[in-house]
């Protein structure tokens, strides 16, 4: 049930993706639902059902919740959103990012060794925000990465990371994973990761920004005390190993623009919709 869930949404998620695609090309000339739907080969009425069932709000909500100055006024109404979130108290041991997601770096040695004699079990499988590869370990996952049709990238970036280790394909136990993050919502999850200190202390910083928030590169070197490393912070991100566990897509350029996303920036813009709408639901 839960996997025939996710090729649904994936699928669905593959229309939103054109339709946005279709209006970033076409932004000037401000096209209407009806020329969308045509142009993703649906009917009006069917295309909004589906984006509908998707997102829960129509694709006019949806289109606003995306635009430059949407993201503008976030951004002003959560400066600082890390110190923000570190007031609250939501960075202690009790917090609640804590039940579902703790980071653990490899040692310095395996670092080195590029994962010599550790045992990853891999596959591909659906997602309500596209295709993925997932790889896990005793310890936990170690990569998540969503690609479109082309696997060959997502591919290469992971065996890039992790060169040397055993790998074992199984596309049944990476659907039962995704599953667990992405329907069931149902465990916390360790996530092993390959960095040195300062991008584990950046993907650190990246899961205290709280669902439906979004901060800047900016505010991540704040709070990391070192304000003039941006583009350090910006790389750090950059090579995020595990998509939306660590949610990168949260961090935007000051200016709001929702650009630089390993992951593909319809994808981001998604992503930062879908959790502003589900957070102002109080889902």
């Amino acid at each position: 049930m839960g996997e025939n869930k996710l090729y649904l949404q994936n699928e669905n998620y593959n229309k939103i993706v054109e339709a946005i695609q279709y209006i970033d090309e076409n932004f000037k000339d401000q096209p209407s639902i009806d020329t969308i739907a045509q142009h993703i080969g649906m009917s009006k009425y069917h295309f909004i059902r589906v984006f509908k069932e998707y997102v829960g709000v129509t694709p006019i909500q949806f289109l606003q919740s995306i635009t430059l100055n949407y993201a503008k006024e976030h951004l002003k109404e959560s400066t600082s959103i890390l110190e923000s979130s570190l007031d609250l108290g939501l960075s202690s041991p009790s917090r609640l990012h804590d039940l579902f997601v703790n980071i653990i770096g490899v040692t310095p040695k395996e670092y080195k060794e590029l994962g010599q004699n550790v045992e990853i079990t891999y596959g591909y499988g659906y997602t309500p925000f596209g295709n993925a590869l997932i790889a896990t370990t005793k310890r936990g996952i170690c990569f998540l990465g969503f690609y479109d049709k082309s696997k060959q990238a997502v591919q290469k970036r992971f065996k890039e990371i992790w060169a040397n280790a055993n790998l074992i394909k199984d596309d049944e136990k990476a659907a039962e994973v995704l599953n667990s993050i992405f329907i069931k919502k149902d465990k916390k999850f360790n996530l092993y990761v390959k960095g040195t200190n300062f991008q584990i202390n950046v993907w650190k910083a990246l899961i205290n920004i709280p669902d439906g928030s979004i901060t800047t590169y900016q505010d991540v070197a704040k709070y990391l005390n070192n304000p003039k490393a941006v583009r350090a912070v910006a790389n750090a991100i950059g090579s995020n190993p595990i998509g939306y566990l660590i949610p990168c897509h949260r961090v935007l350029g000051k200016s709001g623009a929702m650009t630089g996303y390993r992951w593909g920036v319809e994808r981001k813009k998604i992503l930062v919709a879908y959790e502003a709408l589900k957070k102002k639901e109080g889902k």
